[in-house]
């Protein structure tokens, strides 16, 4: 396999990366997003990085896409027109839910209307006992009834949860053998196939997701697959999922839950990659892109996967990797509140019309032009000299919108905007590091996106975080997860055990299982036996306690004589979060979970020479650091990133361009380039 293509779509730029797994050579390029068809701007940027590096379509072999499309349909509320059946009692489940309150100190705060309104929510006559065993037989001519009720309505989509199916999904199935006999051409999503574990509303909530995202996936995928086959690139695509791995368009029909958090993910698995390269094991990701900036935590090598995760402020219980999203983007658009506060995002410029300085026509002030105003961007071009700039719209929106209402120079509003962007995204830091038991200074700050470097330098001054590791192309990273990466679908099993040896029979048994669920899915995408692997979660806790931990296991560990060490584990991860482990207290597995992860080629870096020649810089700006020790103007050096080899050590303040991002060093900080030209920047 030589030539590999990721793509990566964000709401302002559309990244594409380009290995040569021959050479050993990378290339990047970006294109304008294309928000009304995300395909439009992933063919763009295809044939241009193509065309660049005369590479004919048939020569790809491997091509993976990150997508929000998911994302943006369940954001604009433009998924299909979708129906529930469940079982009689529990159609207004959907509306109950949980009956939290989305912020806890706001009485005016409301939960998002449900995706479905309560004239598409169906009942039919079932129920089974809390043991899967059956206490009323499905009633079929009802069923029947309600079936061609949703053909006659010309319903897109149907959801079918009923009561209890994680244990006996024998009800749903026939359930769903006789919609597609009945109504064939109809999106299905059943809660037994998708997510088979106990939770009545999460469980509900992700199948209901899912129905309302298929059609709009399917047709979106069956567009994309063909302008890929009509380009001349005969390799099958492959979508990333929210659990950092891919799979085939096919799959990602089946269950567009699973692609929520796509291009994020792709991000935290380029990092991961980056920590074996690097050996720094535990790091934060920082991905600051044009609309928001996301974060998550990577732990002795592995990134943090969570199961308690909404999106749009709906649960959703499928596998995601842990990534908390803070709406502070380069795109981030600036505003003096009621209170006379200067407040940043979460609204964004996007990409049309963008910042202010980007002249297509922006009237409000974002990130972007404060930066550009500080002179930390240059004035003139950026993208490579592919984009005009232009200072004077910047300066102009800054003076109508903050200035106009404050007493501020725009030199002061552009750093408090700097300032207000900085503090949002420290406090998501904080969120997922030292609210969980971390210290930001065991760790490394990974920087990435085309706003990041900007930012990085600052953030990690802030938290103590001692370092931060910068990629050679980090705007374009996200993309490159997408060449570093893995097949992983998830099993899940759910079933309350005592964790005794009298357990531990049946787990083995439920395990075994699952592996063979794995193994089926893993040779229907063409993974050879040597390639196949397994990882096990164990979700345990106390019992009376509401939430379980999962437990990371191996399969040597799941034998009768293992359960002490298995008890042991638990009682260490819960110490470390909860600060306690009670040791005299009854034990239960709840969760049984497995994925199955067929390894696939990835794109290979070499390491250069290190060679300490120093660079001079391109120019010189007189740049204001408000973030510095001693805040004030000081004289920046203006480097190129291609000046920069392997082995180079400068120290700050400096400024640091390339195509896809623009990187800041401040005084007192100092900055290296390892042996895969990785920056690193070092806090003094």
């Amino acid at each position: 396999m030589r030539y590999m293509v990721g793509v990566d779509v964000g709401g302002t730029f559309t990244d594409i990366t380009l290995v040569d797994t021959l050479k050993g050579i990378v290339k990047n390029h970006k294109v304008s997003s294309t928000p009304e068809d995300p395909s439009l701007a992933i063919m763009k940027g295809i044939t241009e990085i193509l065309s660049m590096n005369k590479i004919n379509p048939e020569q790809v072999e491997y091509l993976a896409h990150g997508t929000t499309v998911a994302t943006n349909a369940l954001i604009e509320r433009n998924g299909s027109k979708t129906a529930l059946i469940v079982t009689k009692g529990f159609k207004d489940l959907l509306e109950i839910g949980t009956q939290t309150r989305p912020k806890l100190y706001d009485f005016f705060a409301t939960n998002p209307d449900p995706i479905i309104p309560g004239d598409l929510r169906y009942e039919v006559e079932e129920r089974l006992f809390a043991n899967g065993d059956v206490f009323e037989e499905l009633n079929v001519d009802e069923l029947l009834s309600v079936i061609s009720e949703l053909k006659e309505i010309g319903i897109q989509s149907i959801a079918v949860c009923f009561l209890f199916s994680f244990i006996n999904s024998e009800h749903e199935k026939r359930a769903v053998e006789k919609i597609k006999e009945i109504y064939p051409e109809v999106y299905v999503s059943s809660s037994s196939e998708l997510v088979p574990e106990f939770r009545e509303y999460p469980r509900l909530s992700t199948t209901v997701l899912n129905a309302y995202l298929g059609p709009v996936m399917e047709k979106y995928m069956t567009n994309f697959l063909r302008s890929v086959k009509e380009f001349g690139i005969k390799a099958e695509p492959y979508i990333t999922q929210s659990n950092g791995g891919i799979i085939s368009i096919n799959e990602s029909v089946k269950s567009p839950i699973r692609t929520a958090v796509s291009g994020p993910a792709a991000g935290v698995v380029a990092a991961k990659n980056l920590s074996k390269q690097t050996g720094y094991n535990n790091l934060i990701t920082f991905d600051m892109g044009g609309t928001s900036a996301d974060f998550c935590l990577i732990e002795d090598g592995e990134p943090k996967i969570s199961m308690e995760r909404s999106i749009e402020g709906f649960p959703s219980r499928i596998p995601m990797l842990d990534i908390h999203a803070c709406g502070a983007g380069g795109g981030s658009i600036a505003h003096i509140d009621e209170g006379g506060a200067l407040k940043v995002g979460p609204e964004s410029a996007g990409s049309i019309p963008g910042p202010a300085v980007y002249g297509r026509g922006g009237e409000k002030p974002t990130v972007t032009d404060a930066n550009a105003i500080l002179g930390r961007l240059n004035p003139d071009k950026i993208l490579g000299g592919r984009m005009d700039m232009n200072l004077d719209a910047g300066k102009k929106v800054i003076e109508n919108e903050i200035c106009s209402k404050t007493n501020l120079t725009i030199e002061e509003a552009a750093a408090g905007i700097i300032s207000v962007v900085n503090a949002n995204m420290s406090q998501t830091i904080r969120l997922i590091s030292i609210q969980k038991g971390h210290d930001p200074r065991d760790f490394t700050l990974v920087s990435f996106g085309g706003a990041g470097g900007l930012h990085c330098a600052s953030l990690a001054r802030e938290l103590g975080i001692p370092r931060v590791l910068i990629p050679p192309a980090p705007g374009t990273f996200c993309s490159l997860g997408l060449l570093v990466t893995d097949v992983r679908t998830d099993y899940v099993h759910s079933e309350v055990k005592i964790a005794e040896q009298e357990a531990m029979t049946s787990i083995i048994e439920i395990f075994e299982n699952l592996r063979a669920e794995g193994e089926k899915a893993l040779s229907k995408e063409n993974i050879s036996d040597e390639n196949k692997e397994y990882e096990l979660v164990i979700d345990m806790r106390f019992k009376g306690q509401n939430y379980e931990i999962p437990i990371t296991v191996e399969w040597d560990e799941i034998r009768h004589d293992k359960l002490d060490n298995l008890i042991e584990k638990f009682f260490k991860e819960h110490e470390k979060v909860y600060g306690y482990a009670r040791k005299d207290g009854t034990v239960e597995f709840v969760n049984y979970r497995l994925t199955a992860v067929g390894k696939l080629p990835k794109a290979t870096f070499k390491e250069e020479a290190l060679e300490n020649i120093l660079p001079n810089p391109a120019e010189k700006r007189s740049i204001f650091y408000a973030e510095a020790n001693e805040p004030g103007v000081y004289e920046t050096g203006i480097y190129k990133r291609e000046q920069l080899r392997p082995g180079v050590k400068l120290d700050g303040p400096l400024i640091v361009e390339q195509m896809d991002t623009t990187i800041m060093v401040l005084p007192n900080q100092n900055v290296e380039i390892d042996a895969f030209h990785n920056m690193i920047i070092h806090n003094s």
